[in-house]
């Protein structure tokens, strides 16, 4: 799993490309200079998920975030000025995170829980043991709900009603949402031995879903 946030890293940088690719020069509103500006909408996208993967990785209270933070809100900034400066700090948790100066020993210990877990899961499933794979795949998921859960102050439950008040709540978009409960629907026709429901496929396609929700989902 350190891999994936390790590549999640460079796929937001890489991202910045683009982001880079918009500037342009536009009259300030209020003295009339040129300022440089950028897309609004592809820098506010790259913003929620790199701050995601800030919160996953550095947590909630990490000077990473905080600097983060206060650099996207920085009153008299350009949209360009903006982008610099949170790419730096996006680019500084990603150089303590590969030396290994960044995350806590909880996270890296569950990370690789999780990949070692999503790992069996595929090697079950190349062996032909279908109902295996989404077993396993599912717990990871159910872990990693109840522990979003419990940092949100939500009493953990079922699948389906982690998913649900975790909406509620403002966690998880409605679409996410749907993706969660048909990936709940898998695991509990595998619990119940309801394995003419689903096929191979359909497994493969729920281990990587569910490795790139518990990626892109701080749940610590």
């Amino acid at each position: 799993m350190t891999k994936l946030f390790s590549k999640r890293f460079k796929e937001l940088l890489e991202q910045c490309d683009d982001i880079e690719k918009t500037r342009r020069s536009e009259p300030d509103p209020l003295s009339g200079r040129p300022k440089d500006q950028i897309d609004r909408n592809l820098f506010l996208g790259w913003r929620v998920k790199a701050k995601s993967h800030l919160e996953r990785v550095c947590g909630l209270e990490s000077q990473h975030l905080k600097a983060f933070e206060e650099a996207e809100k920085y009153e008299w900034s350009t949209t360009y000025e903006k982008f610099k400066n949170t790419k730096v700090i996006f680019q500084a948790a990603q150089e303590d995170f590969e030396g290994g100066y960044l995350t806590s020993l909880r996270v890296l210990v569950q990370a690789e829980v999780f990949d070692s877990q999503l790992e069996q899961a595929s090697e079950l499933l190349n062996a032909g043991y279908k109902t295996a794979g989404a077993v396993i795949a599912g717990v990871v998921l159910e872990t990693t709900l109840g522990d979003i859960c419990d940092k949100r102050n939500i009493t953990p439950g079922t699948l389906n009603k982690m998913n649900a008040d975790l909406t509620k709540a403002g966690e998880f978009s409605p679409l996410l949402q749907k993706q969660i409960v048909a990936l709940a629907q898998i695991r509990n026709d595998a619990a119940h031995g309801k394995s003419d429901s689903f096929d191979e496929r359909d497994v493969s396609s729920m281990i990587h879903d569910v490795r790139r929700f518990v990626t892109e989902h701080p749940s610590i």
